[in-house]
């Protein structure tokens, strides 16, 4: 059922009909069991385990089978225990009890293609038996582990880039901060480079061109603005198979219009037609910023201790990250980007159209002030990836839940592509496009002072990693 219901039949002892609905933890329809019981928040199905049989989700053949007794060996210590849990805490069948009696399995096949992925159950109630369903682990499919959409899935590894990264660094010393640093004098020249990603689809789709200009400028000026720095001067990068004057100027005016806004110069750019490398009405686009910093006034996280802060700055909304997820969801909802963004004057075009926040204005008026001790900008990777790359060793973040705004596009693709905390927290800004670590009463004066909107988000602990408080 690829339409996103909620509602659906689970398969009866063969075929792999994909079953949609809420994960674990959310709420779901009813669906129907095949003992006639029903059962809520349905997972997709990727293996079914009866006590006859396990079969690929596809329906096809079994690749290969094994004796009952490896199959619990290998699938059940990890499905019981999963049932315990899962059931007993989420599932709430809305007809009789859950019987635990029949967990055995007698001989099961495996498609080697899920082998080894990790595993998670619904109970089916009706007729004193349970069924299990164990899931996929969501690598290379568009849905998780709780049924819901995936970065992943909708085909963005944020591992592999992070891995690249690590490649690039062993034959380029120095690579993986927000900015690069190239020494000039008792200065540094920080460069970023970037582009705006999948977000141009919208653009093309919606016909907004004037703003993608701003979130060009935005993702290379608020990189280099974290060590500190003043942004000097932007080029840019339009391509396209066949040029369109009237299009490339509105384009062009989005990206004066991010240079105005983060006081730097558009030194030039390259346009370039190139016949049949993209459909027609599209194109692509790249940005360069540099900008300078003294050597002392360099903001690189090395002096950040447990006890600092974390000071969020508001996003507008999805800025210029996560829009292959954010189409897969819009897929999924069945709803155009004409349609309202529920609960929300906006239409859907333009709460995801909003261009990116320009933070080099006031973060560099909060650094002129003092206590900044490390910045991240939130973009790919979310809280989970970005704000880490900012800390010693050894450190890590606690982020206070509820402790600012969620725009409610966030909350839209949540529910719309059922999509789990972590995902989100990995994928989207949430809310919060710049975080800035200070010192408490730095923080406290930062917030109190109201000279820009900021959010007390959190503080740094010692311990690696982000936790949700």
């Amino acid at each position: 059922m690829s339409g996103g219901s909620a509602a659906g039949r689970f398969p009866g002892g063969g075929g792999g009909e994909r079953i949609r609905g809420g994960g674990l933890g959310s709420v779901a329809e009813d669906i129907e069991a095949p003992e006639g019981g029903r059962v809520r928040q349905p997972l997709r199905v990727e293996l079914g385990i009866g006590r006859d049989e396990v079969r690929s989700a596809d329906g096809g053949d079994a690749a290969a089978e094994r004796p009952g007794d490896e199959c619990e060996k290998i699938i059940m210590t990890a499905v019981n225990a999963e049932l315990t849990r899962a059931i007993g805490a989420a599932i709430r069948p809305s007809s009789s009890k859950i019987d635990f009696s029949h967990r055995a399995v007698d001989r099961c096949a495996f498609n080697p293609s899920f082998e080894g992925r990790s595993l998670q159950a619904v109970g089916v109630t009706g007729a004193a038996k349970i069924r299990v369903f164990a899931m996929g682990n969501g690598s290379g499919s568009v849905d998780g582990s709780s049924g819901g959409l995936t970065y992943k899935g909708a085909g963005v590894d944020i591992d592999a880039g992070t891995e690249l990264v690590r490649r690039i660094a062993k034959m380029a010393p120095g690579i993986g901060g927000f900015g690069g640093l190239f020494p000039l004098g008792d200065s540094y020249l920080v460069a970023g480079t970037d582009g705006v990603g999948t977000k141009l689809k919208l653009a093309f789709e919606t016909g907004i061109h004037d703003t993608i200009g701003i979130d060009l400028v935005a993702m290379s000026v608020n990189d280099i603005v974290t060590s500190g720095a003043k942004p000097l001067f932007f080029l840019d990068y339009f391509a396209t198979s066949h040029l369109d004057v009237d299009l490339a100027e509105k384009v062009i005016r989005g990206i004066v219009d991010g240079c105005q806004q983060s006081d730097c110069a558009l030194l030039g750019g390259e346009t370039a037609e190139m016949p049949d490398f993209y459909a027609e009405g599209e194109y692509d686009l790249s940005g360069f910023a540099v900008g300078i910093v003294k050597k002392e006034s360099v903001i690189d996280g090395k002096n950040i201790v447990a006890g600092d802060v974390l000071i969020g700055l508001p996003s507008s909304g999805v800025h210029s990250n996560g829009f292959s997820l954010v189409r897969r969801v819009l897929d999924r909802s069945g709803l155009s980007l004409k349609n309202q963004l529920p609960g929300n004057d906006l239409t859907l075009g333009e709460a995801l159209m909003a261009p990116t926040v320009i933070y080099v204005k006031q973060v560099l008026d909060i650094i002129g002030k003092g206590g900044v001790k490390g910045i991240a900008h939130i973009t790919g990777g979310g809280f989970t990836d970005n704000i880490p790359r900012v800390f010693p060793k050894g450190l890590g973040a606690a982020i206070y839940n509820n402790s600012w705004e969620v725009p409610p596009v966030f909350k839209w693709i949540q529910d719309a592509g059922n999509i789990e905390d972590a995902e989100m927290r990995r994928t989207f800004n949430m809310g919060i496009g710049m975080v800035l670590v200070v010192p408490k009463e730095v923080g406290r004066r930062i917030v109190e002072d109201g000279e820009h909107k900021a959010c007390l988000i959190g503080e740094v602990v010692g311990t690696e990693g982000v936790s949700y408080l």
